[in-house]
């Protein structure tokens, strides 16, 4: 197989988001201590930080039991899993994301700050956001959003809460979902920027401690359930230029395979966290559009 000739894939803007996060990182980045890793992550997350849009605020509370941030606005209640492959990021690491959401979509928003790996394996993060969206499903409807790894808690909570506190929609953004890392675009895209194949496989170790998810366990890894019937109409966003990019399409296409609702948009020489791109990509600035119409518009539906 011919190596993936990302000079073509992506564009010229995508080159200077990718060179702009890699500046962040310096060379021995993947050899400092996890705390060293979270300071490096969080402090690339603030050189992107666009601040509130106006009239938004936020303010820290407990939710379930856990650490939350909350962006006040309508019903229903977005739900926000961030990335950061269950070892990094956190309520800043995403905060501007969040208070635009907020501000598109008039939403409240409630950002959760799960227990991260290595302190905390699987399925400490799984059982945070359950327990966040069990205590916000008491109040009235909600959505679930992620990105990354965020994607993959989302879609587990979803397929755990679908009968007796079910999500009214599941939006997920490049996100993972315990798919076969042999397969279709983890070994085309297994060298991307921004993410590789590599990177996968040590992060996913970290979360279960040297070894493998559990086998048959969807609250580990969603596309392991054997049932995709009953789950909210859900909204997925692949990155091209990722080895994540067919997780989203298969994900998808299960849940239609069930009778269930659910679209599935690559996006076209995008590559993994563009999210932080949506400023300065035109590519990404479009997706964080398409993004916003996915939630206002499971917001909207009965």
């Amino acid at each position: 197989m011919a190596p993936t000739d990302y000079q073509i894939l992506i564009d010229t803007a995508t080159w200077a988001f990718i060179a702009r996060t890699n500046a962040c990182y310096p060379q021995d980045t993947a050899n400092r201590s996890v705390i060293e890793q979270r300071r490096i992550y969080d402090a690339m997350a603030r050189s992107f930080h666009r601040g509130y849009p106006t009239g938004v605020t936020a303010r820290d509370a407990i939710i379930g039991g856990v650490p939350c941030r909350l962006y006040p606005g309508a019903h229903p209640t977005v739900i926000y899993l961030h990335g950061g492959s269950f070892v990094v990021g956190g309520l800043h690491s995403h905060d501007d994301v969040c208070a635009e959401i907020c501000a598109r979509t008039g939403f409240k928003v409630v950002s959760v700050d799960y227990r991260l790996a290595p302190e905390h394996l699987h399925p400490a993060a799984y059982d945070d956001a359950l327990a966040v969206a069990r205590a916000i499903a008491r109040t009235g409807r909600y959505l679930l959003v992620g990105d990354s790894a965020g994607g993959t808690l989302a879609a587990s909570v979803a397929q755990s809460l679908r009968n007796d506190a079910p999500a009214s929609g599941l939006v997920l953004i490049y996100a993972g979902l315990g798919a076969d890392p042999d397969y279709g675009s983890y070994s085309t895209h297994a060298h991307a920027p921004m993410l590789t194949r590599a990177d996968i496989l040590k992060y996913r170790q970290i979360r279960h401690e040297g070894g493998s998810p559990p086998i048959n366990d969807p609250t580990a890894a969603p596309l392991q359930d054997t049932n995709f019937t009953g789950l909210p109409p859900t909204i997925a966003f692949s990155a091209e230029c990722d080895p994540h990019a067919d997780a989203g399409r298969d994900y998808c296409a299960r849940i239609t395979a069930a009778g269930g609702q659910a679209t599935w948009h690559l996006e076209r020489g995008l590559v993994h966290g563009y999210l932080r791109a949506r400023h300065s990509v035109p590519r990404a600035a479009a997706s964080f559009d398409k993004i916003i119409t996915a939630i206002s518009t499971l917001g909207a539906m009965p």
